[in-house]
């Protein structure tokens, strides 16, 4: 049970280190996938991974699973995020008993997001700031834990006003935090190079912080759509020549993905050749083909990779165990909900089975050649596809199955502004379903950038759908996400394409909204019950108290109901199918959906009329979402909806 400092202290004069982030998965499947994926890029030996935090409920419930199993049963050094502003005490002394009781011993601690109003703050917390939560720590549990604290390599902004971002502004609060008791810096991402040597002459310039590990924090890029939207989040600045190579390449994933593996792989040439950094951090995303080919690539790391112990020599008798012993040692450690979730017909936990069956697939042979581990997440031979099947974008409608579902958005409902003020001024203070229906329309009309539930641009082929959508929220049914249908378009067509060149894709048409709950039951149901009795169009509908309804399997037995509604077909690949509906991520998606209805009146005062009116709307609603399967009948759904 080593700490970050005394790992970091035991590496030779000229040894380096990687390390990895991961978020709990938002459906169980995921988290079983995780611990297989987990299992694999453990091949790279990083020196230690951080499992992000989310805060209170099964949330933090399943941050502390995870960390709980990464450090117990797969043998790695975890550190668990920890964020406290606008959470009370007893949830940080839950979090800090659990996991010290599962030899956690680091914890990386973070101030979160700012409250909301003072009236909405959660009573019983003392903490107003990370170094609260340093301080905190030190007091109840000395030096038992190693704590990290975040480093902003630009500067730290607070709501969307980057225009005072300075790291200079930053230092005295990093002094603060180092002499509280942090023991070493972890950086935000970042791509400007050049801003990063200067932040690490900034710290080394400063007497109570030349001493301090700063580690600094990379995110491969995936897709652009994450890059860009990755970057915006953490007021990243990119420096022209690496977003002129990227927007040369817009459509063209593959080529993304190769320029994001030379961009990342410069980066740390040049950290290494004119700095005394040791360590780089990766925001994985979850996902390993990304970090594997940085990796892979980089003659700096390969180094490192082929001089560190082979995993044979690492792992014990019991890492190579059967199903039912590694399921003895797992499920006792995970929450009754979790177990409850993961157990199969046989009694067997399916995170056992999915670690036994890498190890199997796998072999103990290999599992002593680390080159070939890293082949494998990097997409390489029979095996590469465990790694990679989920490697195109997730999202909000990826494939629930994939640890990355949910991907840039990581844990929990968040505005996607950083302030009450910032929200009435892009959304106002609506008072009226009238008021609501506008801000939508604005949305679609290009006149406002962001809804509570997306900062993502319209798509180009949301104007082939422009007027549909505008009478559906005409008539009070709010829409979150739609996609109009079409068969077998180029890959390069500048309105569907997506993916490599020389494909042709599909789409299936697809709409999501909020309709109030009797029209859903005496108007819209009724409508469609025909086609949904055939199956031609198949629907899920939620409410804010989870309850689910579908004319597709839900629950337990719900694995046969996922539905691909964009897929394509490229030379020399696979079928690919990035957009899926099913219940799990329905289920994800629908408690979220519907907070998000109850933060967003959080930015008002209570007993106002917009308090009043977006909390009626969380408990009068019914999220539902449509897909119509007839692809080659491009104007179906919407006729089916408009009844034109």
């Amino acid at each position: 049970m080593s700490t970050i400092k005394e790992k970091i202290q035991a590496l030779k004069p000229n040894q380096r280190f990687i390390s990895f982030e991961f978020f709990p998965p938002k459906t169980d499947s995921g988290f079983r996938n995780l611990l297989a994926r987990l299992n694999r890029m453990s091949a790279m030996n990083p020196l230690f991974i951080t499992v992000t935090w989310g805060a209170g409920g099964s949330t933090s419930e399943k941050s502390l699973d995870l960390a709980a199993t990464c450090q117990n049963d797969l043998g790695l050094t975890t550190v668990l995020h920890l964020t406290c502003t606008n959470t009370n005490k007893e949830i940080i002394d839950d979090a800090l008993k659990k996991a010290k009781e599962n030899g956690i011993r680091n914890i990386l601690a973070l101030r979160g997001d700012p409250p909301r109003a003072e009236e909405y703050w959660t009573p019983n917390c003392d903490f107003n700031s990370a170094v609260d939560l340093v301080r905190y720590i030190k007091e109840q549990y000395n030096d038992y834990f190693c704590i990290g604290v975040a480093g902003y390599p630009e500067g730290h902004v607070d709501g969307s006003d980057s225009l005072g971002q300075n790291p200079q502004k930053d230092i005295p609060y990093l002094v603060e935090k180092v002499e509280a008791g942090a023991d070493f810096i972890i950086t935000q991402l970042f791509y400007d190079v050049d801003k990063f040597i200067s932040y690490n002459k900034l710290l080394k310039s400063v007497p109570e912080l030349k001493d301090t590990t700063l580690i600094p924090g990379l995110m491969p890029i995936t897709t652009y759509k994450v890059f860009t939207r990755a970057s915006k989040l953490s007021h990243a600045s990119i420096p022209k020549a690496i977003s002129s190579k990227l927007e040369a390449s817009i459509g063209n994933d593959d080529a993304i993905k190769g320029i994001g593996v030379d961009i990342m792989t410069d980066i740390i040439e040049r950290i290494t050749a004119e700095t005394d950094i040791k360590g780089f951090h990766f925001y994985s995303l979850n996902l390993e083909k990304a970090v594997a080919s940085v990796i892979n690539r980089s003659h700096i790391l390969q180094t490192y990779l082929e001089n560190s112990p082979s995993i044979e020599s690492e792992m014990n008798d019991d890492a190579i165990a059967s199903s039912d012993e590694e399921d003895k040692r797992i499920i006792p450690k995970l929450s009754k909900r979790r177990k409850s979730s993961i157990l199969n017909e046989n009694g067997l936990s399916e995170s056992s089975l999915a670690l036994s069956a890498q190890r199997s697939l796998v072999g103990k042979a290999l599992m002593s050649d680390k080159k070939v581990l890293v082949d494998i997440s990097t997409g390489k031979g029979a095996l590469g596809k465990d790694a990679t099947w989920d490697d195109f974008p997730n999202g909000r409608f990826g494939d629930s199955n994939s640890p990355a579902y949910g991907e840039i958005d990581g844990y929990g409902p968040t505005l996607k502004v950083n302030s009450p003020e910032e929200a009435i001024k892009k959304w106002g203070t609506p008072e009226t379903i009238k008021d609501i229906t506008n801000i939508f329309i604005e949305y679609l009309s290009g006149k406002i950038d962001v809804l509570p539930w997306t900062d993502s641009p319209l798509s180009a082929e949301t104007a082939l759908i422009q007027e549909e959508l505008f009478e559906l929220n005409f008539k009070g049914w709010f829409s979150l996400a739609s996609q109009p249908a079409t068969n077998g378009c180029k890959s390069t067509d500048r309105i569907f394409g997506w993916g490599p060149k020389n494909g042709i894709v599909y789409q299936k048409g697809f709409v999501e909204i909020f309709v109030p709950k009797d029209q859903w039951e005496k108007e819209l149901y009724p409508q469609l019950k025909a086609k949904f009795d055939e199956k031609l169009i198949t629907y899920y509908a939620g409410d804010a108290k989870g309850n689910i309804t579908s004319n597709l399997s839900v629950g337990p037995n719900s694995h046969n109901s996922k539905n691909a509604i964009t897929w394509g077909v490229f030379p020399s690949k696979e079928v690919l199918q990035p957009t899926i509906i099913d219940f799990e991520s329905f289920k994800a998606w629908n408690e979220e959906a519907f907070l998000l209805w109850v933060e967003w009146a959080r930015c008002y005062k209570k007993n106002t009329k917009s308090f009043e009116l977006l909390n009626s709307i969380y408990n009068n609603y019914v999220l539902v979402s449509l897909i119509h399967h007839d692809f080659n009948d491009e104007s179906a759904l919407w006729r089916e909806l408009l009844g034109e």
